[in-house]
């Protein structure tokens, strides 16, 4: 078994070194090891969790869903289904989140091609300000 200080398991993980501190706290992390002098050792199975705990709050998953993921997976096996929904039901909010951001940044991208398309100010003069509805928004 292979462990990890606090600062590698932070460095490896994306995480801070006051996130894994605050996830221990709370739950998130059960059971982390220590050494004869008290501090923390990260195995290879706190890593993997870490990993997916970054998934999981990347695609904005409330820590309280997570607290209940991390719990759900430690009562055993006969929890998997309520895991599995869990995880759908994120996944679902996730692929509806992705569907706006895919339309706000087509429209976005649309606006730059708009503005690319206007002519630009002669070489040595001022520019000016455009006014009206098509140009402002």
């Amino acid at each position: 078994m292979t462990g990890y200080a606090p600062a590698e398991a932070a460095r490896r993980s994306g995480f801070s070194l006051d996130t894994l501190r605050y996830y221990e706290k709370i739950g998130l992390l059960a059971d982390v090891g220590r050494t004869a002098g008290g501090q923390r050792v990260f195995t290879d199975d706190d890593l993997s969790w870490l990993v997916l705990f970054r998934c999981l709050r990347d695609t904005g998953m409330p820590i309280a869903q997570m607290c209940r993921y991390a719990e759900l997976a430690r009562e055993g096996d006969h929890t998997v289904d309520e895991r599995r929904e869990l995880l759908q039901q994120h996944a679902a909010r996730v692929e509806e989140q992705m569907l706006l951001l895919s339309r706000q940044y087509e429209h976005l991208r649309e606006k730059i091609r708009f503005y690319e398309r206007l002519p630009g100010p002669a070489a040595g003069q001022p520019t000016a300000t455009r006014s009206g509805p098509a140009v402002s928004r």
